[in-house]
């Protein structure tokens, strides 16, 4: 039976950097679900890779049809903004394991719905400030740079993934992203040994 990895952490600790170098490694086999979100595409992501990219109506038809496994919304400076996971045939744990990104919330979510024998969470922590730059550095990069949801996100990490919430969740495995290479390495082997 397969497991479904679910990599999650505050933004900026380079989740999505890791969730692509694990995928392109190739020493551990993943199928991948794309999340959903309505919120606008940024520069250079693209539909059906990073996420389906949706509208209120959408979502709102898929929970009417039962097919949301978890969802998120976010009060943004640029209005209400999704997140998303479908059940669109898309996981089929008998054949594979999975790789995900997700939050706290997330993760219980899927929990609840696949059981606790079927995930497995990995979180990613690094310092506060580094991420800061980072988040800066990457927001200075988009043509319509969005610093006030940058910030925003950044202080709502500090609720989303307190020490209460994060007991809550059973105070899952965590990796330090100080150097990506070693971090990388380091997940790669704890996974090796639990899936």
């Amino acid at each position: 039976m397969g497991k479904i990895v679910c990599l999650m952490g505050k933004s900026s600790t380079g989740k999505d950097t890791i969730y692509k170098e694990l995928r392109n490694r190739g020493e551990l086999p993943f199928r991948t679900v794309v999340p959903y979100t309505t919120r606008p595409i940024r520069d250079g992501e693209r539909e059906g890779v990073e996420y389906h990219f949706t509208d209120e109506a959408g979502f709102q038809k898929l929970l009417a049809e039962g097919k949301i496994i978890e969802h998120r919304a976010y009060n943004t400076v640029h209005g209400l903004w999704r997140y998303f996971t479908v059940n669109d045939g898309s996981i089929q744990l008998g054949e594979a394991n999975y790789l995900i990104i997700g939050t706290l919330e997330s993760y219980q979510a899927f929990r609840k719905y696949f059981g606790d024998e079927a995930i497995l969470p990995v979180y990613v922590i690094l310092d506060d400030g580094v991420r800061l730059q980072r988040a800066l550095d990457r927001e200075k990069k988009q043509e319509h740079p969005k610093y006030e949801e940058m910030c925003r996100r950044f202080l709502a990490d500090s609720e989303d993934f307190s020490e209460e919430k994060l007991a809550e969740a059973g105070n899952p495995k965590s990796f330090y992203n100080d150097d990506l290479d070693h971090c990388i390495e380091e997940i790669t082997t704890y996974l090796k040994g639990n899936l």
